[in-house]
């Protein structure tokens, strides 16, 4: 054999063998990655916890954020004014009745004269007068005093020393004439069913006018 065609068939098997060389090592590449690949997705389905896995003790659950129901906030709540609505409110107290007061009068010689109701709640009793005109009638017909005032009063809860005046203007008009009376009769409202009469000495009734209750006598002056 002649030194050219040995040194032609040296460098042939060369070249063949690096060619399987390189394929064997691209193939223990690609093996290398693929199980590479394989145990990273292994690892990370590892570390997810599968559904419905329960949580670690005393950590909180999601559920458990959100309501928000803790032992303090429970109690803050149920103890709450705002949800009562009772907060700050004062009981209401029942309407007086006519027999609920220990009534009296006094005569005034102020607009002319008139006639000064006083009531004040009898011991024990407390009870409200409401914000409207006393109910003042006169003689056996029933004549009853209109208002003395534009705007109704306001309320007034009597009780202990607590006193409520009303102011009434038995004769209006200026002529003369009109019925001689020596009493009134009060109720508190027209529904009252124990109306009292009191005794006011001789006046003479004539389109009769009556104010609010008020707390200060000098309140009740009928001028109407």
């Amino acid at each position: 054999m002649s030194g050219n065609r040995r040194k032609a068939l040296l460098v042939t098997a060369a070249l063949t063998g690096g060619a399987m060389l390189m394929t064997a090592c691209q193939d223990a590449g690609a093996a290398s990655g693929a199980g590479s690949t394989q145990g990273s997705s292994s690892a990370s389905a590892t570390a997810t916890p599968a559904a419905g896995a329960t949580a670690p003790s005393g950590s909180a659950t999601p559920a458990a954020k959100a309501s928000g129901t803790t032992d303090k906030g429970t109690g803050q709540r149920s103890g709450s004014g705002a949800e009562t609505g009772d907060a700050g409110r004062e009981p209401v107290g029942q309407v007086c009745g006519a027999d609920d007061i220990a009534w009296s009068t006094r005569s005034e010689s102020q607009a002319g004269g008139y006639i000064l109701v006083i009531a004040k709640a009898k011991p024990g009793i407390s009870c409200v007068l409401p914000a409207a005109l006393p109910t003042i009638a006169f003689g056996s017909d029933g004549t009853q005093a209109g208002p003395a005032e534009q705007a109704v009063g306001r309320q007034i809860t009597l009780h202990g020393s607590t006193t409520a005046y009303a102011g009434v203007n038995p004769k209006t008009t200026s002529a003369n004439g009109g019925k001689e009376l020596d009493s009134i009769i009060v109720a508190v409202g027209d529904d009252d069913p124990d109306p009292v009469s009191l005794p006011v000495g001789t006046i003479t009734v004539d389109k009769p006018v009556v104010t609010n209750w008020h707390t200060s006598p000098k309140d009740a002056v009928p001028v109407g």
